[in-house]
């Protein structure tokens, strides 16, 4: 029986209440408190599978990171340090982040999919980037994805 993204989270709190681990033990609280508020939202209550689990844990690695800039701006050295160590703690449970150069092949063979479709230049932009979203789901972030696709058509 294969564990769920969810219950290594649960399994790792466990283990890190019990090494008197701060950090994480915290950090892994706000983020099962995330699942589970995503779990109820909506009409009827669900399970997450493990693609919506790592779409919470990308929100709130976002969250770490963009609390880290503010923080860093106002000054606020120590707080954007702990934003930073949590993000830390997050990443360990997200999927290997695409290089550079993969991101661009995966762009280059989406465009020539498109392109021989017949979209040509900015007009190809939204479907290469549906093609794109489910390939790279968890490992480069949309402004990164878009970033490429706008690069590439405009080349």
């Amino acid at each position: 029986m294969s564990d769920t993204l969810k219950d290594t989270l649960q399994t790792d709190l466990t283990t890190a209440m019990k090494a008197r681990d701060e950090l994480r033990s915290a950090t892994l609280r706000m983020v099962l408190t995330a699942v589970r508020s995503e779990e109820v939202a909506g009409k009827a209550a669900r399970v997450l599978s493990d693609e919506e689990v790592v779409t919470v844990l990308q929100r709130e690695a976002k969250k770490r990171r963009e609390a880290a800039e503010a923080y860093d701006g106002a000054g606020r050295t120590e707080q954007a340090a702990r934003e930073r160590d949590e993000l830390g703690v997050v990443e360990t449970y997200l999927p290997t982040p695409l290089t550079d150069d993969e991101l661009a092949e995966l762009v280059d063979e989406a465009v020539l999919v498109a392109t021989g479709e017949g979209l040509t230049g900015m007009g190809a932009m939204g479907a290469v980037m549906s093609q794109l979203k489910e390939k790279v789901a968890g490992r480069a972030d949309g402004k990164r994805l878009s970033g490429a696709v706008r690069a590439r058509l405009q080349a």
